[in-house]
């Protein structure tokens, strides 16, 4: 770990370095089927992309009774059983968390960053159990400084209680002159770096409606992957106070 002051970029996973949204999608669509509700319609559905999966069920009716049974649902589909066909090798079955893929040029700005001397971790409302094996799976592991998520048992669940864990694992501290940036493509990142005192960096290739990062208060929106690392480096140059 670099030595303060560190220039800090959290990550969001789902949507800002992932496409993430066929796996995530086929594991709702399983875990509605199975509580016996009706599935969403796909609009609805990519709305399950960024918060917490107990949030968005909320959101769609299902009963506080039925809240930890569905999350259960949809963790099993996400993590632990192979249950989708695997578009890479037909005839085989994975686990909805590998149903994705990482966008394109995100490793190369990634490895830009790191050689411009920022620190790099991943900062994810997906639980950080289910978070680890997929940075591992598809590489991103050896490109930032650590990987940080939601808590297993539901106690550390919101994008801000995750920025907080991560900047506490991180031994992040103002004093040493240390500054971080969140990028992210929801409004739960926007909404988490605001309540947390940072700035958030809108991702426009991912999962946002338009004008939702806008409106949540994101200082700027970049819409092109190859624009991320020049946009980091901006920000802590022309940006020489937190909130």
């Amino acid at each position: 770990m670099s030595k303060s002051p560190r220039r800090l970029v959290l990550l969001d996973l789902d949507g800002t370095l992932t496409a993430s949204h066929p796996g995530i999608i086929a594991s709702v669509v399983q875990t509605f089927k199975e509580l016996g509700h009706p599935v969403p319609d796909e609009s609805e559905l990519r709305r399950f992309i960024g918060p917490a999966v107990e949030v968005s069920l909320r959101r769609n009716g299902i009963r506080e009774e039925d809240i930890d049974k569905g999350v259960q649902i949809y963790r099993r589909y996400y993590s632990e059983i192979a249950a989708f066909d695997d578009p890479d090798h037909p005839g085989q079955h994975i686990p909805g968390r590998l149903l994705a893929t990482v966008f394109d040029g995100i490793p190369e700005q990634l490895n830009r960053m790191h050689e411009r001397g920022l620190t790099l971790a991943v900062a994810t409302c997906k639980p950080e159990y289910q978070a680890q094996p997929v940075c591992d799976h598809f590489g991103l592991t050896p490109l930032v400084d650590g990987i940080y998520g939601a808590s297993r048992d539901s106690t550390r669940i919101t994008k801000a209680q995750v920025i907080t864990h991560a900047l506490q694992q991180l031994g992040f501290d103002t004093k040493l002159g240390d500054r971080a940036l969140m990028v992210g493509d929801r409004w739960t990142d926007a909404d988490g770096a605001l309540e947390t005192g940072l700035d958030c960096l809108g991702c426009g290739w991912g999962y946002a409606e338009p004008g939702e990062l806008e409106s949540h208060g994101c200082y700027r929106v970049i819409d092109q992957v190859d624009q991320l690392c020049h946009a980091a480096e901006d920000y802590f140059g022309n940006h020489q106070t937190q909130h």
